[in-house]
C-alpha cells in the first residue's frame, strides 16, 4: 500500500528542483516551507546548489527526511559571505522560527547578571534582569537567580557594598540592619566617606575578574597594618572580610582554580533523549548550571546535537574565551569560527582528556545524566497517569494532549477565557492561549463566554488546518464547570462537526471540597473517583492549573485598564507627556479642567500639544490661531 509520504513525494522533488534552477552555488542558508507557509526545515551550507541538491535524491534520504521533502510545497535562500555567517544566521532562524524537522534548543527564558552602578557616588550592587541599559558595570550571566543571590550574599560580607535602592539611599536616616550585621558599610549615613567606598568597590570589581589572590593579600596587608598601629577594632573587621573570602573562594570541582572564564557543555543521551547541562564559570567562580532538553529526532547523533545547541545557546548571549565539551561537535572549527565572529575575538572548543578540566567536564556529564534518569521518571509517571485517565474516560488510548478551559471576569469585566495544556511531558506552557471575551454578553454569562471562547479556538482550528493532521488537536477535553458549562461547550462542537473530540465538565461538590469532584461526560451519569485516585489528582492539577492561569490573566488585564485615563485617547500624548499631565495636575480631572495656558506651562508641553489636550475636552470651543 503506497503511503501518503511516498504519493507526495513527487511534488516536493519538483518544488526543490525548480529552486535549484535559480540557486547560486554560494554560501548560505535555507529554508523549506509547507502549503501554509510554515517553516519545515533551516539548513545552512557553503554551497546551496550542491546541499540543496542532496534532497533530491530520494533513495539515500531516511524516513524522517522523506517526509519533509513530501511536506515543502516552497524553498526560501538567503546568502552569506562565507559558512560562518551562515551558521550564526542559521541558528538564529532555527531559534526563532522553531521548524518541527531541525533540532531545537527550548531557552526562552533571560538569565540574571550581577549589576554595579557607575551613575553614583556610592555604586550600588544587585541583581538585574534584561537589557544592559544603565550606566553600569556587569557580570554574568548567572544560571539562576539562586546564583546570583548567593553571590551578592558573599560579597555584600567580603566587600561592604550597599544592595539598597537609591531612593531608598537617599532618604536614610540611620544604618539599616545589614550594618549591623556587617553586611553594608552604611554610605547612606556617611560612615564610610566616598574615597574609602570607592576602595571597596575597586577590590569587589578585582575579585569578579578572576584576582582573588590580588585581593586577598590587600587585605592581608591592611590586617597587619591595622594590627601593628594598634587598631585592632578595624584588624578585627578585615580578618572578618578575609574570612568571608577564603569561604567563597573554595577550589575544587565545582569552582575551578585553572578557569577563569569559560561555559562547561555536556551531553548525555538515553532512549531517544538528550539532556545539555551547561555550567557558568566566571572569574574563576561556578556561576550556577541549569539542564536542557533539546528537541530532536531520535537518530540524532551526539556532535549533531551538541553542534545545534551551541550555535542556537549564543545567538542571544555573550560567548565566553572558552568552552568546555564533552564531546567533539560537528563541525567544530567552523563552529569556532562562527563564534569568534560573532564574539569578535577567539573562542577555543575543547574535549578536555585529562587533569582539572577533564573533572568538571565529567561532573557536568553526571549532572545531566543524573538531570535525563529523573526526567525520564516523570514522564513515565505521566505516561500512566495518561494511560489510566484515558481508561476513566473510555478513549481508545492514552491522550496525548489534554486541553483546558475555564473563565475569570468581575460582573463581566475585564472577560477572559484560557486554555492551558498538557502532554506526556506535563504541561506545555508554550501551547497556553488567553481569549478576551469580546461578544457583548450579559454580565456574568459564563456559558456564553465558554461558547465564544470553544468556537474562536476550534473554529479558527478548522480554518487553518481542515484535514485536522496536524498534532495540535486535543484528544480530551476538559471544561472546569458543570452540566451547564458542558453544554454549551458541546453546542459548539457539534456546530462545528467535532463531535469525535471527547467533552468531560470536572464540577466540584456541594460543599466545594477539593476530592469531591463530579465528572460530567456526554452519554454518561455524573460520577466521582474515589478520594485517593491518582487519575482524580492529576485531574485537579489540570483544573488547578487552568483556574491559575485564567485568574492571573483577569488580574493583568484589571490592573492595565486601572492604568488607563482619558489621556490616553488623545492623539500624540504618549507615555511621558501623560505622566507631566498628571504629575502636575494630580489626576485627569485636573488635566480636563485646566486652560491652554496652565496646560502650556506643564514641562514637555509645546504649544500644538496643549491645544490638543484643551481640545480634546472642550470639543465645542473655538481657539484662537496662535499670532505670527
Amino acid at each position: 500500500m503506497t503511503s501518503p509520504t511516498d504519493l507526495a513525494l513527487p511534488t516536493g522533488v519538483a518544488v526543490i528542483e525548480a529552486a535549484l534552477a535559480t540557486m547560486p552555488a554560494n554560501p548560505g542558508v535555507y529554508r523549506m516551507l509547507d502549503s501554509k507557509g510554515d517553516v519545515l526545515y533551516v539548513g545552512k551550507a557553503r554551497n546551496l546548489k550542491k546541499r540543496v541538491v542532496s534532497y533530491t535524491q530520494i533513495a539515500r534520504l531516511p524516513e524522517r527526511l522523506r517526509r519533509m521533502v513530501a511536506d515543502t510545497a516552497a524553498m526560501e535562500i538567503l546568502t552569506t559571505h562565507t559558512e560562518a555567517e551562515a551558521l550564526l544566521l542559521e541558528a538564529n532562524l532555527i531559534k526563532r522560527l522553531k521548524p518541527r524537522f531541525n533540532i531545537l534548543l527550548r531557552d526562552d527564558k533571560s538569565y540574571p547578571w550581577l549589576m554595579l552602578t557607575e551613575d553614583h557616588e556610592f555604586p550600588q550592587i544587585t541583581k538585574h534582569r534584561g537589557a544592559h541599559l544603565r550606566k553600569a558595570s556587569y557580570w554574568g550571566p548567572f544560571a539562576s537567580a539562586w546564583s546570583v543571590n548567593q553571590t551578592v550574599q558573599a560579597l555584600q560580607r567580603v566587600f561592604l557594598l550597599r544592595t539598597c535602592a537609591d531612593t531608598v539611599f537617599a532618604n536614610r536616616t540611620r544604618p539599616c540592619l545589614l550594618f549591623q550585621i556587617k553586611r553594608c558599610a552604611a554610605p547612606c549615613v556617611g560612615r564610610i566617606g566616598p574615597a574609602d567606598y570607592a576602595t571597596l568597590v575597586a577590590q569587589a570589581k578585582a575579585f569578579l575578574s578572576g584576582k582573588a589572590g590580588t585581593v586577598q593579600k590587600d587585605l592581608a596587608q591592611a590586617m597587619q597594618d591595622a594590627a601593628e598601629a594598634m587598631e585592632f577594632e578595624r584588624a578585627a573587621a578585615i580578618r572578618d572580610r578575609l574570612r568571608g573570602l577564603s569561604y567563597i573562594q573554595g577550589s575544587d570541582v565545582i569552582n575551578p582554580a585553572s578557569l577563569t572564564d569559560a561555559d562547561v557543555i555536556a551531553l548525555h543521551q538515553e532512549a531517544g533523549q538528550a539532556c545539555v547541562q551547561v555550567f557558568f564559570i566566571r572569574g574563576g567562580r561556578n556561576n550556577g548550571n541549569r539542564s536542557f532538553f533539546p528537541s530532536h529526532a531520535k537518530s540524532d547523533e551526539p556532535p549533531a546535537l551538541l553542534a545545534a545547541f551551541i550555535a542556537q545557546f549564543y545567538d542571544d548571549k555573550p560567548v565566553p574565551p572558552l568552552l568546555l565539551l564533552s564531546h567533539q561537535p560537528a563541525e567544530s572549527e567552523l563552529l569556532a569560527e562562527a563564534l569568534s565572529l560573532k564574539a569578535e575575538r577567539k573562542i577555543t572548543l575543547t574535549v578536555p582528556q585529562r587533569g582539572e578540566k577533564h573533572d568538571v567536564v565529567e561532573h557536568a556529564r553526571t549532572n545531566a545524566r543524573e538531570a535525563l534518569e529523573r526526567k525520564l521518571a516523570e514522564s513515565a509517571g505521566q505516561g500512566k497517569l495518561l494511560a489510566a485517565t484515558g481508561e476513566v474516560f473510555g478513549l481508545s488510548a492514552p491522550p496525548k494532549r489534554i486541553e483546558t478551559y475555564d473563565n475569570s471576569h468581575i460582573m463581566g469585566s475585564s472577560a477572559y477565557g484560557v486554555m492551558v495544556v498538557a502532554g506526556p511531558e506535563g504541561p506545555d506552557k508554550s501551547a497556553y492561549r488567553k481569549f478576551a471575551i469580546k461578544s457583548d454578553l450579559t454580565p456574568g454569562d459564563d456559558f456564553a463566554m465558554m461558547r465564544e471562547v470553544m468556537r474562536r479556538r476550534f473554529g479558527r482550528a478548522l480554518a487553518e488546518n481542515p484535514e485536522r493532521d496536524a498534532p495540535a488537536w486535543p484528544d480530551l477535553v476538559l471544561i472546569d464547570g458543570g452540566p451547564g458549562q458542558l453544554s454549551s461547550a458541546r453546542a459548539v462542537m457539534e456546530d462545528l462537526g467535532l463531535n469525535d473530540i471527547p467533552l468531560v465538565a470536572i464540577a466540584k461538590g456541594p460543599d466545594r471540597n477539593a476530592g469531591r469532584e463530579w465528572f460530567h461526560q456526554p452519554g454518561r451519569p455524573p460520577f466521582q473517583l474515589p478520594e485517593r485516585d491518582p487519575v482524580l489528582y492529576f485531574l485537579q492539577r489540570l483544573r488547578d492549573e487552568a483556574h491559575r492561569f485564567a485568574i492571573t490573566t483577569h488580574r493583568n488585564a484589571r490592573a492595565k485598564k486601572i492604568t488607563l485615563s482619558e489621556l490616553d485617547d488623545i492623539q500624540g500624548i504618549g507615555a511621558a507627556r501623560k505622566k507631566a499631565l498628571l504629575l502636575h495636575f494630580g489626576s485627569a480631572r485636573g488635566v480636563k479642567a485646566a486652560g491652554l495656558k496652565d496646560l502650556e506651562a506643564v514641562t514637555g508641553i509645546n504649544h500644538a500639544t496643549a491645544r490638543a489636550v484643551y481640545a480634546h475636552f472642550h470639543p465645542g470651543v473655538r481657539m484662537a490661531e496662535p499670532a505670527r
